[in-house]
């Protein structure tokens, strides 16, 4: 059995928020990008898998096509674990966090999709098997900036069913508006992304504290300060980072410094899912809970909920509360009343559907559809 094929496709969907959001560089974020990697083997078998992801979509559809694919033709699909650590080294020095590893990790994804494919199982039961089939998610906003704003689909996302609302605002006005729009009985989070010194950052957490957040993410810049994290845990506020790890032992340097509460790998950031088990084992032994970043809708957000599945201790997981106008996993992708169910089928337990796919794709001309 040998890889036969690696082939790429960047969709384009429109999605709704209720408000303007803010994305990088000022612009009104309106479109959701889902870079699809499709892998065939030469004995008729097609995993799917996803790399990161959202504006710098574009730039991993380009890694792979014009230089990541070629490493992995002709060669065995069934030794995962061993072919993705090899490519992770052989491939080390274009950097351990950017395009190539997220490209390693679509491939990743897509080999575990094969596997469970050719064993007739879901991916849940080629790590261990599922400790549940139904888990509680979180309805992660984007950031609007206006109180109002925010407090209005934070109340919304609460009146939906969601247990747990995440923001992704930095100053207290706003986690103030979705405090008093939720009430007290709902959790809310909030991610930062990295903008504070930890000085800074360690007086926004004690600013944070009337609003009793759940956990406050990545409050540090740079994510590779574990000291400066460590130290702002130290006000009491429980802390979530890992997104931008690069690799195992940076989350293992996290532990070891007690930096963090949550460990947040993110499976089309790390190397898939062959690097997010190493990841959750060490966490385990360190005694910090795991709580997969996940924001995507493609084979990425699939294989997280596979994860998530088999983790001893149930987490709240990710899924972007934004609506979009046509779902190319259909409804794997939703979350009634703040619930989501987990696959049962084999692989990933669903493959795009492929007219939303023709209709979405972004052609070589730029044109999508």
């Amino acid at each position: 059995m040998k890889i036969k094929t690696i082939s790429t496709t960047l969709l384009q969907i429109p999605f709704q928020t209720g408000g303007p959001t803010q994305a990088l560089g000022g612009q009104v974020w309106s479109t959701m990008a889902i870079l699809l990697v499709r892998v065939d083997t030469d004995d008729g078998f097609t995993g799917w898998g996803e790399g990161f992801g959202h504006a710098v979509a574009p730039a991993t559809k380009a890694t792979l096509d014009t230089f990541v694919a070629g490493h992995f033709i002709g060669r065995d699909p069934t030794d995962i674990v061993g072919l993705t650590g090899e490519m992770l080294q052989k491939l080390h020095i274009f950097g351990r966090n950017g395009s190539v590893s997220y490209a390693l990790s679509a491939i990743d994804i897509a080999l575990w999709d094969i596997a469970g494919k050719r064993a007739g199982r879901p991916i849940h039961q080629l790590l261990g098997g599922a400790r549940r089939q139904e888990m509680p998610a979180y309805a992660s906003m984007l950031r609007y900036g206006e109180p109002a704003l925010v407090g209005d689909i934070a109340a919304r996302a609460a009146a939906e069913g969601y247990a747990f609302v995440k923001l992704h605002e930095i100053d207290t006005p706003q986690v103030a508006a979705a405090r008093d729009a939720v009430g007290p009985n709902v959790e809310i989070m909030c991610d930062t992304n990295c903008p504070w010194t930890p000085a800074r950052a360690i007086e926004m957490a004690k600013a944070f504290q009337p609003y009793r957040l759940h956990w406050l993410e990545e409050p540090v810049w740079p994510p590779e300060d574990h000291a400066g994290l460590a130290a702002v845990r130290k006000t009491g506020m429980t802390l979530a980072a890992g997104e931008n790890a690069a690799g195992p032992l940076d989350f293992q340097q996290m532990f070891d410094v007690k930096a963090i509460d949550i460990a947040q790998p993110s499976v089309t950031k790390i190397g898939g899912i062959s690097e997010m088990r190493k990841v959750i084992a060490l966490a385990d032994a360190a005694g910090v809970l795991v709580v997969p970043h996940c924001a995507y809708f493609g084979p990425g957000y699939l294989a997280s909920l596979h994860v998530a599945a088999t983790l001893t201790r149930e987490a709240p997981l990710e899924r972007l509360y934004v609506e979009l106008e046509a779902s190319p996993f259909g409804a794997w992708l939703e979350a009634p009343d703040g619930k989501v169910r987990v696959p049962s089928s084999p692989g990933l337990g669903c493959d795009p559907d492929p007219a939303i796919v023709k209709r979405y794709r972004v052609r070589p001309d730029g044109v999508t559809g």
